[in-house]
């Protein structure tokens, strides 16, 4: 397969802007193409084969030319490229920033967003999650920043107190380990087991299962429960 140039996307992107009525020039001052129509404000496009830092740099510099500015790559295949098209459509919309994709094969140019002022919808579901969370987790048990571990949430603190009820006190009736330890889902979370550590002995009733008995000191050890 032939090495993609920047040069490659040149004349497809031309040929789009032409359509739309610019004159089009190439390699004007800093920007890699320039189109002017009328008295409006001149587009600049920076042109890469694909996403990267620099690229997105280069834009925003131009930003102080034109609020019209596109970055455009190489249209890729598969989930990988429609996952780094994705975020970096996500990327654009904040910087204020036009993103266009070039297919290659056949030259066809795809404008994904046009420029313009970013205002970011705010979610209140994940704002309620996230402050619940913040809540209800006891301490500061993670390390910021961490990866490949096995992260203390406020669930997993609270299915520590009902293992460690079941350890000192035996199989328990799920009302009593949520009174005693003052986890309001604890029947909840021993039905559903999520770390293997609980067993159902009958009707309401929970033991520590053999995982459950073998680990909770770890975990105990391992997480600050206030």
């Amino acid at each position: 397969m032939a090495r993609i140039l920047e040069t490659d996307l040149y004349p497809p992107v031309k040929a789009y802007l032409v359509g739309q009525g610019y004159e089009v020039k190439a390699e004007v001052g800093a920007a890699d193409i320039v189109a002017c129509r009328g008295d409006e404000d001149p587009v600049i496009v920076e042109l890469k084969t694909g996403f990267s830092l620099t690229l997105f740099h280069q834009a925003i510099e131009r930003q102080a030319v034109t609020d019209a500015v596109y970055v455009a790559v190489a249209r890729g295949t598969g989930r990988r490229f429609q996952q780094a098209l994705k975020s970096n459509l996500k990327l654009a919309r904040r910087l204020g920033l036009g993103l266009m994709t070039v297919r290659l094969s056949d030259g066809l140019v795809e404008v994904h967003s046009d420029p313009a002022p970013y205002t970011p919808r705010k979610s209140k579901p994940r704002k309620d999650r996230l402050l619940r969370e913040f809540s209800r987790r006891v301490g500061d048990p993670n390390t910021g920043g961490s990866t490949r571990v096995t992260l203390v949430t406020a669930y997993r603190q609270d299915a520590i107190r009902c293992a460690q009820h079941l350890e000192e006190n035996g199989p328990s009736r799920g009302t009593d380990v949520a009174k005693a330890t003052g986890v309001e889902r604890a029947t909840r979370m021993m039905a559903d087991d999520h770390y293997g550590w609980f067993e159902r002995v009958e009707r309401g009733v929970y033991a520590l299962s053999p995982k459950g008995a073998a680990s909770i000191q770890d975990q105990v050890k391992n997480t600050d429960l206030g």
